[in-house]
């Protein structure tokens, strides 16, 4: 057996290997995204039985095989079982793994995510907090973390700061706000009004520690600008189409 690594991580999907095998996408602090078989996973006495499932956060012992990684000892920190009794909450978890594998890759630190993912998967759990807006949270904040992020603070034409406009605007072609000078002058054919509140939150989401992402609330008018706006714009910068999302349209 080759040297033992131990990596921070959270299980990202698992799927059945032969008779008693899985193979689980790992999401890491130490090494990105990386995959790893859990021999004996399926057998009932198996230690591997309850950490080897998405959704599960904690401590990854590893051995290096020839073409992967392979499960040697898990402590498990978090697994949130609870959220499979949570509907559609579930389908918004799902999302939120398929939408950090998307963007994971090997030999990364992806701490920032996978404290993204587990606030987010509280944040599910917290009856307080419409799953609506937590999906646009995470969208946006995913989005800033990979670099992705709309422009919020200023107009993505002239540059004017937002808090000097009017009236606000946002453009997905100048993936993010305008000012109405921009607009008249046809440099944003396709922008659409927008609030200061909705500006304003995600100004909110892009810039504040993570763990005050979900301390907030907004109104119904608000949210639905936020997810017009935050939705087509994760649609047009990344290039799958995600299952869980295909559920939760299904599920409206």
């Amino acid at each position: 057996m080759s040297d033992l690594i131990t990596v921070q991580g959270v299980v990202l999907s698992a799927m059945p290997v032969g008779e008693y095998d899985k193979r689980i996408l790992l999401l890491t602090r130490e090494r990105g995204k990386i995959s790893a078989f859990a021999k004996g996973a399926r057998r009932q006495n198996s230690p591997f039985m309850a950490a080897a499932n998405p959704f599960v956060f904690g401590s990854f012992t590893l051995y290096e095989g020839r073409s992967s990684y392979n499960l040697n000892q898990v402590s498990v920190t978090h697994h949130f079982v609870e959220l499979a009794g949570e509907q559609p909450g579930i389908y918004y978890g799902y999302y939120f793994l398929e939408l950090a594998d998307y963007f994971g890759q090997e030999g990364t630190d992806e701490k920032e995510m996978m404290n993204l993912l587990y606030l987010s998967v509280r944040a599910l759990l917290n009856p307080k907090i419409d799953d609506r807006l937590v999906r646009c949270i995470f969208e946006l904040r995913t989005m800033a973390e990979q670099g992705l992020m709309p422009e919020v603070f200023s107009c993505g034409s002239c540059g004017r700061r937002a808090g000097e406009m009017k009236e606000l605007f946002f453009s997905q072609s100048l993936h993010g706000i305008v000012c109405r000078e921009c607009v008249d002058q046809r440099t944003a054919p396709d922008a659409i009004r927008i609030s200061g509140a909705a500006v304003y939150a995600m100004e909110f989401i892009v810039s504040q520690p993570m763990n005050k992402l979900y301390t907030f609330t907004v109104n119904e008018q608000v949210l639905k600008e936020l997810e017009h706006c935050i939705h087509t714009y994760v649609e047009r910068n990344t290039d799958r189409k995600f299952k869980s999302l295909q559920v939760l349209e299904v599920m409206k």
